[in-house]
Parts: C-alpha cells; sequence; structure tokens
C-alpha cells in the first residue's frame, strides 16, 4: 500500500472529497458528488480510489463525551508525559506496541525534543487511571518519567489534516 501512496497523484476533487469526508463522513455518494461538482458514478470510483490509495484510513464516528455523560459518567481524560530510561529504536518500539494496544490509549504519539511520548487516554475514574498508570507505566522497568495532565475542558476536539484548494 505503501507504493500506492507514494505514486498517487491527488487532484482537485479528490482534494475536495477529502476535505467534505473529514467535515461528514456520514453523506450518502449522492450528497457527496453533490457538494464536489461531479456524478455520483465518479464519486463513488473516486472514493474507492482514495481508500485503496490509503488516503482514507478509516472512518468512524465522534461521540460527544458531555452528552455521553449523563449515561456512562464523565470519566477522565488525561494527556500523559512519558520517558524512558533507554531511549533506542527496539526500546521505543517496544514501549510503543504495548501502550498502542491498551484499550484506554486514544493516542500515541512519539515526540522530540521533551519527553520520548505524548499519549491521550482515557479513564472511568481515578481507581480506573491508577490501574491504567500500574499497567502501562510502573511495571515497565524502562519508564524513567510519567508527566499526567487532567482534562478539565475539551474547548477543540478536530481530528483534521489541512487540505490544500488546487485550481
Amino acid at each position: 500500500m505503501a507504493a500506492a501512496l507514494e505514486s498517487f497523484d491527488a487532484d482537485a476533487i479528490d482534494l475536495a472529497l477529502l476535505e467534505q469526508l473529514q467535515s461528514d463522513s456520514s453523506l450518502s455518494n449522492q450528497d457527496l458528488a453533490a457538494k464536489v461538482h461531479i456524478s455520483p458514478a465518479t464519486c463513488l470510483r473516486r472514493v474507492k480510489r482514495l481508500r485503496e490509495a490509503g488516503l482514507i484510513e478509516r472512518e468512524m464516528a465522534i461521540l460527544n463525551p458531555e452528552r455521553l455523560a449523563a449515561t456512562l459518567g464523565h470519566g477522565l481524560e488525561a494527556v500523559v508525559e512519558v520517558s524512558l530510561d533507554r531511549q533506542g529504536s527496539a526500546e521505543q518500539e517496544a514501549f510503543e506496541q504495548r501502550v498502542i494496544a491498551d484499550e484506554a490509549v486514544q493516542q500515541c504519539y512519539r515526540v522530540s525534543p521533551g519527553p520520548d511520548f505524548i499519549l491521550i487516554v482515557h479513564a472511568r475514574d481515578m481507581p480506573d487511571y491508577l490501574a491504567l498508570a500500574q499497567r502501562l507505566f510502573t511495571s515497565d522497568a524502562n519508564v524513567r518519567n510519567v508527566k499526567a495532565f487532567f482534562s478539565v475542558k475539551r474547548a477543540k476536539f478536530r481530528p483534521r489534516i489541512p487540505v490544500p484548494r488546487r485550481a
């Protein structure tokens, strides 16, 4: 798939489709086609091509945590900085594979400079977060330092990549 991604040449219509899908991937094929001014058949074919090229990784629903709070509770969201004792590629890869396999980890970034990783994690409550910390950080002899920042308000959440417009 990487070869397809390297050789893929997106034109203005492809970029318009990607922009629309980032805003609302629940649009019907006909509505999406109308928004980018192409036929539904062309739209279907192009979106399929974008998926096959790996430009569209996946589609999912983004849930509203405030509206779900009545049912699920607010939970805890934390931004966690993790520094490793040994930063070799094998050690970083091993830590990364362990944390991305955990359902509580929503996002994982290798960063530089500063800590080695930034994680976005979600826990039901503080005991659940403590279990997560034990599972992911305390039990790993290579974790040198962990600093957690607990979210008190999410002011913006917009997981999108800016897509330039082509003439």
